[in-house]
């Protein structure tokens, strides 16, 4: 069901909430005669701070104006003619505002899109019957909204109180002076004849009697209200701990660790709208009560009373200041971190937001922050409020930026756009730590007043751990170092501490997150391939998966140490294996035709149970970012016998030659997939079409790949395309592997026998060069 038809639907303050969303910015009478165009255009496709996406963001407010028209052109009647004035003055009134900053307009419409999702999926939540179980989240929004409720009813019964207190005091002293009055009166009568003065001094010594019993009375009254008016903002100021404890120390350090885990391929952390609103709701609380209690004070040294108010008060005073300070400070935050491997001399960016920015008006005099670049010692000496001031490790380009305010969705927000990294400065590493494993962090800070400079707040907040690099070379082992800091950090840490080993199911959990998200696949990590890369991880021949759950894994064994034999650590081998399947192999492994995970043993005992031809894919296990095909066929050297074949692993360098499906083509000898699939059905989709005819007397030459042992000769001259040999296949057991032809010189082999890619692309491109040149002018120059 379309949201608005949804959003039509909402009661109470839910429908509030969302008619406060609509305005001179985006009349609520565009979103309903537009809501189908609205909600099909993909506003989510436009990244907000990337200036180059202001030609899309032009072209979707271009075509909403002119549905705007459109929909005005088609009204008729009486009631028509109205609204086509008041549709074509809209249409008007969107290109006026938004034509010099149509982002605007998409950050406007993507706000709220997604206010009217969550309102709607609030009020679902809750329209169960009575009795139903809520959800854990819904449970707990309903609590925090719960809470506020009562906080401003609290707030309302205080106010209510203060102004009681107000009047009465203003009466108090009313009759105060009245006494005084009385009094001067009395003192005045010294001047009268006696006979005057006793006439009238009794009823004056009575009136002043009555009022001084008054003002005596009054005056403990008075001290009573201050005193159950200072005891309820005490109740009232504990709920606001307790209220802004569940908001920051619960919700925010759950965003932030979700943002953590988006940083590894976890799923996104959500918007920051939910949140903005809680924190903007305990500002405005907060702010309220703060004013009450100072104009209680004010009440006070208007009218000082002996007792222990003033000491309440001064006490009520530091507790709502801490408070507020508390909420200004843990919502500056990082709303867009900063590449967390970060190569110098290259453009870099991100954002802060401070989410009760818009409610305290600090936009009115925006701040400026500044961005700085530290090390993991320095952020330590930071967090402990050691004396840091003007320390840094390095020098950032385009560190300076002030914050905006955007009035269609109220954040306030600072959006670096080109930092760069002009030079770092590292520190002593310690032990077998390498340059990769060096973490810094970028700080960034402010300082900005609230009411009218009556606050001063200097705020200040940490990226996630940064990894500098200088070549795209180490780029591998620190994306390690930034993966395991990801997974394994703990919230409220020291900077950046992190455990040195952890349990295997809590690295697969990693690893099959951050796969998924390099992949781009939802087909993750089977506990089959889970237990391929134990056995790799562990050089362990166990096929139990249980026998690994309660192994730990080192940093030192993820990627210090090289595998056994090998020359790379486990996770150079993985993330090989990722970056070869992202560039080159995505489709095949979400159409499941890559089993992948699988050692050559495995492989030889999953194929001599299946026909001549059956075939399946394998990473390396020799070769950083190798897939190899392994098939069964006939032995040559040995009649009846079968045996599994394993081709020399293809590379990304292969692969930019020609892809996984041709080379499949190219050999014959493949025909099923295991189990059982004819390759055809599953590869002939992502086969290259065939070439066009000549063109100009010319024949574009074509590179197809051929085993020599299992090559089949074409018996149609004209169709005999140009080969280029990718090498024997090496057979499980060497010793047959060359038996079958006369020894030869293969220039696409080393003095070992071993495929050289370099010397075969070599000759690709010499084939590729003769085949260009004219035929007449490759015969004359041969006989010369």
């Amino acid at each position: 069901m379309a949201v608005w038809i949804q959003a039509q639907q909402l009661q109470g303050d839910a429908l509030h909430q969302m008619q406060s969303l609509y305005g001179q910015h985006f009349p609520i009478e565009v979103r309903h005669y537009l809501s189908q165009w609205i909600e099909g255009q993909l506003w989510d496709a436009i990244d907000l701070e990337n200036p180059q996406e202001e030609i899309k963001a032009k072209r979707l407010l271009d075509n909403l104006i002119q549905e705007l028209q459109k929909k005005a052109e088609h009204q008729v009647g009486e009631d028509g003619f109205l609204l086509k004035i008041k549709l074509g003055h809209y249409a008007s009134q969107l290109k006026s505002t938004y034509d010099r900053c149509p982002l605007e307009l998409v950050r406007c419409i993507k706000h709220i899109l997604y206010t009217e999702q969550r309102l709607v999926r609030e009020a679902t939540n809750s329209s169960s019957p009575v009795g139903g179980v809520m959800d854990s989240m819904s449970q707990k929004y309903h609590q925090i909204n719960q809470a506020f409720e009562e906080l401003r009813i609290l707030t309302q019964d205080t106010e209510n109180d203060l102004r009681k207190l107000q009047h009465n005091q203003e009466y108090f002293i009313i009759q105060y002076q009245e006494s005084l009055r009385i009094q001067a009166q009395l003192s005045s009568l010294a001047t009268l004849p006696p006979a005057d003065r006793q006439l009238r001094e009794p009823s004056l010594l009575s009136k002043r009697a009555t009022v001084e019993a008054w003002l005596t009375r009054e005056a403990n009254t008075l001290q009573k209200y201050r005193l159950g008016l200072a005891e309820k903002h005490q109740k009232t100021l504990a709920l606001l701990r307790k209220q802004q404890t569940v908001i920051l120390d619960d919700e925010l350090i759950q965003w932030k660790r979700r943002q953590q885990l988006a940083g590894n391929g976890g799923p996104p952390e959500g918007g920051l709208d939910i949140l903005q609103s809680w924190c903007e709701k305990l500002a405005e609380t907060i702010w309220q009560n703060r004013q009450q209690i100072r104009r209680a004070e004010h009440l006070r040294q208007q009218l000082p009373i002996p007792g222990p108010i003033e000491e309440l008060l001064t006490e009520l005073n530091g507790t709502i200041t801490d408070i507020i300070s508390a909420l200004v400070t843990s919502t500056f935050i990082i709303e867009k971190q900063p590449p967390q491997v970060l190569k110098t001399q290259t453009k870099f960016a991100a954002t802060v937001r401070l989410l009760v920015g818009g409610k305290l008006n600090v936009h009115m005099n925006p701040p400026q922050v500044k961005a700085t670049i530290i090390s993991e010692q320095q952020a330590k000496a930071l967090l402990k409020n050691e004396n840091t001031r003007n320390d840094s490790s390095g020098e950032i380009l385009n560190n300076n930026c002030v914050m905006e305010y955007h009035q269609t969705t109220g954040t306030l927000s600072a959006h670096f756009r080109n930092m760069s990294l002009k030079r770092i400065r590292r520190s002593d590493r310690r032990g077998a730590e390498s340059v990769t494993e060096e973490k810094f962090t970028i700080l960034f800070e402010s300082q900005f007043s609230v009411g009218g400079n009556e606050l001063v707040f200097q705020v200040k907040t940490l990226s996630l751990p940064v990894v500098v690099i200088v070549h795209g070379s180490q780029d591998n082992n620190a994306t390690a170092t930034v993966l395991w800091d990801n997974a394994f950090a703990e919230p409220g840490r020291v900077p950046f501490i992190v455990p040195d080993k952890v349990l295997w199911p809590q690295l697969c959990e990693a690893l099959n997150m951050k796969y998924k998200a390099e992949v781009q696949s939802n087909r993750g990590l089977s506990e089959g391939n889970l237990v391929f890369l134990a056995q790799k991880a562990f050089s362990s021949s166990s096929v139990n998966p249980e026998e690994y759950r309660n192994m730990t894994m080192t940093w030192s064994q993820f990627n210090r140490e090289s595998l056994p034999g090998r020359n790379f650590t486990f996770w150079q081998w993985f993330d090989g294996v990722m970056e070869l399947t992202k560039k080159h192999l995505k489709p095949h492994w979400n159409d499941g035709a890559i089993l992948g995970f699988v050692n050559k043993q495995q492989a030889q005992d999953m194929l001599m149970s299946k026909p001549n031809g059956t075939f399946l894919l394998r990473f390396s296990d020799s070769e950083i970012g190798g897939i190899t095909i392994a098939w069964v066929a006939e032995n040559p050297n040995k009649a009846g016998e079968r045996m599994v074949w394993n081709l020399m692993p293809y590379t990304t360098k292969d692969f930019s030659i020609r892809s996984l499906a041709d080379r499949i083509s190219d050999l014959n000898h493949l025909l099923y997939l295991y189990p059982d699939r004819p390759k055809d059905e599953v590869f002939s989709k992502y086969y290259t079409p065939p070439l066009s005819k000549a063109v100009d007397g010319y024949v574009k030459p074509q590179i197809k790949q051929v085993v020599p042992e299992f090559a089949t000769p074409n018996p149609d001259p004209a169709a005999n395309p140009t080969y280029m040999d990718h090498a024997a296949s090496p057979a499980v057991n060497p010793q047959h592997t060359y038996g079958l032809y006369p020894p030869i010189v293969d220039p696409m082999l080393d003095p070992d026998g071993d495929f050289d890619l370099d010397d075969t692309m070599d000759v690709a491109r010499h084939v590729e060069e003769l085949l260009r040149r004219p035929m007449d002018g490759q015969w004359s120059g041969q006989q010369s």
